[in-house]
């Protein structure tokens, strides 16, 4: 069990990339966090790095029941969950006029039901003491579909913007004390692009790129904060609302 004061943080997609700077970023500020991911030698690594504060929980969280198991391991583990952060997603390399029935299954799979289950599923457990805080992890391209090969993963972080809006919606009106928060990263130097379905351009030689640590310490924040949304770099917000001007038209 952990100190009252500490927070429990869950983060999905922990193995590497933004989650794994994210939870060292946290066990270094004093905070409990679960490790979740498919990958658990690569999970032990990074909680290797945590140091005691870190639970390892192994799973796919595409699959609902394995999303329910984590909750109750973490809960088992730590005795409660402060905030949860889904950040478990995939990319792809496939232009629109391209892309199968399994592409698009692939990318809502991945970066949309990943998110819905581990909402789903804490959910009880918050609106039992009243409070908690989910933190859905987006992408500038799910407010700019400006990478034309990603296709439908713009579509599908799309989807997550819009379900994290009516589901903070909701909640406002039924449970006032759980937060829900949407974070916009830009382009991070990651191996995402290389783990991408169909391969990819390498994250870490595209250009305007940030760094893991730099999200990391961005989401660290906003758990303290608990803003409902938030951008990684200065200047993401007034890209889209630019590219929402230069796009839009007025009705005549």
């Amino acid at each position: 069990m952990v100190e009252e004061r500490e927070r429990v943080v869950v983060v999905t997609g922990a193995s590497a990339g933004i989650g794994a700077a994210l939870a060292k970023v946290l066990a270094s500020r004093g905070h409990s966090v679960g490790l979740v991911a498919r990958r658990r030698e690569a999970l032990n690594a990074v909680a290797a790095d945590c140091g005691p504060r870190a639970r390892v929980i192994v799973g796919d969280m595409s699959r609902r029941e394995t999303v329910a198991g984590a909750v109750a391991e973490a809960l088992a583990g730590f005795g409660r969950i402060d905030v949860w952060v889904n950040n478990a997603g995939v990319g792809i390399t496939r232009m629109p006029s391209q892309l199968t029935d399994g592409d698009v299954d692939a990318m809502m799979r991945a970066n949309v039901m990943t998110a819905l289950y581990g909402m789903q599923e804490v959910l009880p457990h918050f609106r039992s003491r009243g409070t908690g805080h989910i933190i859905n992890v987006s992408s500038m391209l799910g407010r700019i579909p400006f990478a034309t090969f990603r296709s439908a993963y713009c579509g599908a972080k799309h989807f997550l913007n819009a379900l994290t809006a009516t589901f903070r919606a909701e909640l406002q009106e039924t449970d006032p004390g759980i937060r829900v928060s949407l974070v916009s990263p830009g382009v991070v130097r990651t191996e995402f692009g290389l783990n991408a379905v169909h391969g990819g351009p390498d994250s870490r030689e595209l250009p305007f790129s940030q760094s893991a640590d730099e999200v990391g310490e961005v989401i660290a924040e906003l758990i303290d904060s608990q803003r409902p949304d938030v951008y990684t770099r200065s200047g993401s917000r007034q890209r889209v609302l630019d590219y929402f001007a230069s796009h839009g038209s007025d009705p005549e």
